[in-house]
């Protein structure tokens, strides 16, 4: 599994085939964005709607999109956010961990993850946090399976959703 940053043209722009990639990825989705209402229709995902959103999240200073490749092959995304806009968070976020859902139940969400984790114990961060939206089930039974902790429910920043809050310290 290679985990790299999202690549982007000297305009800030994402280089088509990657964003045809990643908004295949998206689309393979829908449960999950029919969930979360991120995009109008969780049916027709278009890659301008990826652009923008990833635009979005690459407008804080500290988010990091990962891209995730398995022998050539794009098989998940990560959004990372090493500093909470909370001055009283003092961890690193997960704010996406998103696998094409052709390949899921094959490791690979678990995999990102334990090589996001890794990206932060490296950078000497002692914790990890992320937020799983209320009505999403399997992902709190994902991430509590990987160590994941629940410490809060509150809505999310953005949008207002009820949402479960799971810590998880980085041991040594």
């Amino acid at each position: 599994m290679i985990l790299d940053p999202l690549p982007r043209t000297p305009d800030h722009d994402i280089p088509a085939p990657l964003l045809t990639e990643l908004t295949a990825l998206y689309a393979s989705n829908r449960e999950f964005q029919a969930l979360s209402g991120d995009f109008p229709d969780p049916d027709d995902i278009r890659p301008e709607q990826v652009a923008a959103a990833l635009a979005d999240e690459l407008a804080h200073p500290d988010t990091e999109v990962l891209m995730a490749r398995d022998q050539g092959r794009l098989v998940g995304v990560a959004i990372t956010l090493a500093h909470h806009p909370d001055p009283a968070d003092p961890d690193p976020w997960i704010g996406l961990l998103m696998v094409d859902a052709g390949v899921h139940r094959q490791g690979h969400g678990r995999r990102i993850a334990a090589a996001v984790e890794a990206r932060f114990r490296e950078a000497g961060r002692i914790a990890v946090r992320l937020a799983v939206l209320a009505d999403n089930p399997r992902a709190l039974a994902f991430w509590t399976s990987l160590g994941y902790q629940v410490i809060d429910h509150r809505p999310d920043r953005r949008q207002g959703r009820a949402c479960a809050v799971l810590r998880k310290h980085l041991a040594v």
